[in-house]
């Protein structure tokens, strides 16, 4: 079900990119490559672009309340892998000291000798 939302709203994006692409902050949007034969108006193309972006930017509030009220009742097992294994893993990964000791005990590394004789 989850795959299912996240496909709709992969598509549902993609087609509100195209739509905005499309528009014309001048006017002339997709009617102006009409050439001589304008089938649609730049008033009423800009209108029903306008009105398909608002529909598929409220589709993709939707589908995202949507998918995050699927993924929360049914655990995330299925987007995430499950809870579980992630706590697991989180127990059985070694924690550094809060001392600073680190995870290796080699002993420190100590500076160089300076050389002392003039040149």
């Amino acid at each position: 079900m989850i795959t299912f939302l996240i496909i709709l709203l992969i598509v549902v994006c993609v087609a509100l990119g195209l739509f905005v692409l499309i528009q014309n902050p001048k006017g002339g949007g997709l009617a102006a490559g009409g050439g001589g034969s304008n089938m649609f108006g730049v008033q009423r193309t800009g209108d029903v672009l306008e009105k398909g972006s608002w529909v598929l930017l409220a589709a993709i509030v939707v589908l995202t309340l949507s998918i995050t009220t699927v993924a929360k009742t049914s655990g995330g097992a299925s987007a995430v892998g499950g809870n579980s294994t992630i706590q697991e893993r989180l127990d059985k990964t070694p924690s550094p000291s809060p001392i600073g000791g680190g995870l290796n005990n080699a002993a420190p590394a100590k500076p160089a000798a300076t050389d002392t004789t003039k040149k």
